[in-house]
């Protein structure tokens, strides 16, 4: 299995906050024959829909020195998981978790801001010291 992320329990504990029952802790899916493992599944009962919404969260910390090289990767990887999610429960929604100052000083740049519109890359934006959902950006 793969090692969780630094932030991975903050956005755990955010997702509980905000009202979601963590199913999964990783979500495995497979690739061909491979294991892949998302760091988050859970799910939500929406009253006014009377339904269930299912997610399936990425949580990537961009703690490296190159936030390029971190959002090459961390890009390159939610294609990946997306569509193994659309073969093994396409039900699930895709997000990529991302910290607030990560968000403010990388994916409100003009470039990666139309490169997520056009790869259709949904964020979740945390606070990891309040361990709270700040916006979700689809």
């Amino acid at each position: 299995m793969p090692a969780r992320d630094v932030y991975h329990d903050h956005v755990k504990q955010a997702l509980v906050k905000d009202g979601w029952e963590v199913t999964d802790d990783p979500l495995r899916l497979e690739w061909d024959d491979t294991p892949l493992y998302i760091d988050l599944g859970a799910e939500q009962l929406l009253i006014a829909e009377k339904g269930l919404e299912k997610i399936a969260v990425e949580v990537k910390s961009f703690l490296s020195k190159s936030e390029i090289e971190d959002l090459k990767n961390a890009l390159g990887q939610f294609v990946l998981y997306r569509a193994a999610l659309q073969e093994n429960e396409p039900e699930r929604k895709l997000y990529l978790a991302v910290r607030e100052t990560t968000y403010l000083n990388l994916f409100t740049a003009p470039k990666t801001k139309a490169l997520c519109r056009q790869e259709q890359i949904h964020l979740l934006v945390f606070n990891p010291q309040t361990e709270e959902i700040v916006a979700w950006i689809d």
